[in-house]
């Protein structure tokens, strides 16, 4: 079960586990808004609900850039499992420019790719192979990545959620 937490000003900031939600709402770091029903945490002198959603109690400055992390599993995400040269179910990243070459490792050079293409193209680049690129590989943008957690979103976040966008 997961919690997500929005910032004093309704924004949301990440999501954690219920159990960290109930330590902070204990601590009164924040406070419940939406809680899961029919599922109390029971303690040995008292029951509590499992929060769904809570607000903190004092506001925390964000800075305006959140730079995504370069992952695999977030450039196949990004991607949506979709090669990038045949558009075929993608499990590999590869980089457009080689590493050998100077390739980065960042969201401009790398692209999810089926494993057949990336054993064909080994260590060349797509014009060297007269391949075209689907699309042209850029950062992640949007609430679902600039909020940590939130892939995998449940349904009663998404009018906060919504407050992001």
């Amino acid at each position: 079960m997961r919690t997500l937490v929005l910032n004093a000003g309704y924004e949301p900031l990440a999501v954690v586990s219920f159990r960290r939600a109930l330590v902070l709402v204990m601590n009164e770091k924040a406070t419940v808004i939406e809680h899961v029903e029919g599922e109390p945490v029971r303690a040995a002198s008292a029951a509590f609900d499992r929060p769904a959603v809570i607000i903190l109690t004092r506001y925390v400055p964000l800075p305006h850039t959140r730079r995504v992390p370069v992952t695999r599993r977030g450039v196949l995400r990004r991607d949506g499992f979709r090669c990038a040269y045949c558009g075929g179910h993608a499990a590999t990243i590869d980089h457009v420019m080689p590493r050998s070459r100077g390739g980065a490792d960042s969201w401009e050079n790398l692209v999810a790719c089926c494993q057949r293409c990336n054993n064909v193209k080994g260590d060349r680049t797509p014009q060297e192979m007269s391949w075209q690129l689907r699309f042209a590989p850029q950062p992640p943008h949007g609430p679902s990545w600039a909020i940590r957690g939130t892939e995998r979103a449940d349904p009663c976040w998404e009018p906060y959620l919504a407050l992001a966008a």
